[in-house]
């Protein structure tokens, strides 16, 4: 264990990734976690395990369990033992170890997980400060508002957030006197973003009425918005139960508002009136977020066959917008992988001619799903043989399903499909197997190296069908 190797864990999710983790803890195999952190040096396993230690109360355990990454200079495991000790009562002590220094404090990553720590520590108005010199930056001001948030002080951060949109309102006005026209760049968003904030620390203040009209004022001030400013509006008028606002709204910000305010009055009691109006939204538009809030209002009701027919103009969109997998997972949902099976295989168009491979695996997972999975092994089988691996997971799948397990986690073991380890570990959780399902999972040194091989290979590749990318490496232009 060394800090470059937890440095890539963090950065690329090796070793056992946090999902996994998570799984793991609620099926009740906290002890295993803690090995793997002891034997194999897994942050990841470590970290949730400390926390899962933490909330049992079982304090010296968790700090144990942490000191050897603290040891090697983690900064994540201070981070983490400072956390720890807070809990432990012995908040001073904890934050004194952890207190950034000169230098640091112009880190807002730093100045952000210190914060954190202050705020769990009850020391809320010193977090406000040290996050203030950061506000310039969007996440810094959202970190804000999340670490104060049940701290009793909104007014305070009310008076942060307004006093820094004051700040850009005169920065934008002096950028517009400057180039003669008004100016739309990024310290006018910044400004949105920070009028979202207020808004909506107005709302859990119980100030709701304030929270409204700060966002009321602007939508007003006839100035163009960023997307999301609209439709976070427009959420807070539908949680508010402002309906006849939320319509006006939703007349004049057709893509940002329309299904908020269409959800809105299905919550109500007025689904039919939400229907109509979804529909009479996509004959006049036919913008997909109309037939995804059709979709869900359809499917809430029960009416899955309605849902999958809306999404079918969708099918053959070639990319974004394509509704096809999730209309097949409604039908597979419902029990009915066969009708799923038949339309699939009745598609044409751009996108079955432009994506063969993943028709093949949408088709293959639908044969599991509905029982035929010999022939779905056969298939996956001849594909194997003209591709070798590539179809290794959908095999070992299909495998499992016909109850050959043995046999799918062998073919998961020998793949050299970059995704199989993870299938294999997956497949062995499922069936009872934890212990197995991490020894399976390379060691993060391991994987690290193995990832970089295939860097090198890769650049290697380039080189050879590119004379010119060796030249380039080395000088900004090619030689003559």
């Amino acid at each position: 264990m060394n800090v470059d190797d937890l440095s890539w864990q963090a950065r690329y999710h090796g070793g056992v990734y946090p999902r996994m983790v998570r799984t793991l803890l609620d099926l009740g195999q906290l002890e295993l976690l803690i090995r793997a952190a002891q034997e194999r040096g897994d942050w990841n396993c470590a970290q949730a395990a400390a926390r899962e230690l933490c909330a049992a109360g079982e304090f010296e355990r968790a700090l144990t369990l942490v000191d050897p990454f603290t040891d090697i200079g983690w900064r994540a495991a201070e981070w983490l033992t400072a956390e720890i000790m807070i809990r432990r009562g012995e908040g001073d002590e904890a934050l004194a170890m952890v207190r950034p220094d000169a230098a640091e404090l112009g880190d807002g990553h730093v100045c952000a997980r210190y914060a954190e720590l202050l705020s769990k520590a009850g020391r809320v108005e010193e977090a406000i400060d040290v996050l203030t010199p950061h506000l310039g930056e969007s996440w810094l001001r959202s970190r804000l508002v999340e670490v104060t948030e049940g701290q009793r002080r909104d007014d305070r951060v009310l008076d942060v957030l307004t006093q820094e949109a004051e700040r850009m309102e005169r920065t934008e006005s002096a950028a517009c006197e400057r180039c003669g026209q008004s100016c739309c760049g990024a310290s006018r968003t910044d400004r949105w973003d920070v009028l979202l904030l207020m808004s909506r620390v107005l709302e859990r203040a119980g100030r709701t009425d304030e929270a409204v009209e700060v966002l009321r004022a602007e939508m007003a001030s006839g100035r163009r918005h960023p997307v999301n400013f609209p439709e976070y509006y427009a959420q807070l008028l539908a949680r508010l139960g402002l309906i006849e606002e939320l319509e006006a709204l939703a007349a004049t910000e057709h893509r940002s508002a329309f299904d908020v305010y269409a959800k809105a009055l299905e919550d109500a009691g007025r689904a039919c009136e939400a229907e109509s109006l979804l529909r009479e939204g996509i004959e006049t538009h036919d913008h997909p977020k109309d037939r995804v809030a059709l979709m869900h209002l359809l499917v809430r009701q029960g009416r899955i066959d309605e849902a999958v027919e809306t999404g079918r103009p969708t099918f053959d969109y070639y990319d974004g917008g394509n509704l096809l997998h999730w209309a097949l997972e409604l039908l597979v949902d419902d029990g009915r992988p066969g009708r799923a099976l038949e339309l699939l295989e009745g598609l044409t168009g751009a996108y079955v001619e432009g994506h063969p491979d993943q028709v093949l695996r949408l088709r293959l997972w639908l044969l599991g799903e509905a029982g035929r999975c010999t022939e779905g092994i056969s298939q996956a089988t001849a594909l194997n043989e003209r591709e070798p691996g590539k179809w290794d997971t959908a095999l070992a799948r299909l495998l499992e399903l016909d109850g050959r397990l043995e046999a799918a986690l062998a073919l998961l073991r020998s793949s050299t499909q970059y995704s199989a380890y993870l299938d294999l570990a997956h497949m062995l959780i499922r069936h009872g197997r934890p212990a197995e399902a991490i020894a399976s999972i390379p060691a993060i040194a391991e994987k690290r190296a193995a990832a970089e091989r295939r860097e090198r290979e890769a650049a290697e590749r380039r080189r050879q069908n590119d004379p010119w990318a060796v030249a380039g490496e080395f000088s900004p232009e090619p030689p003559f």
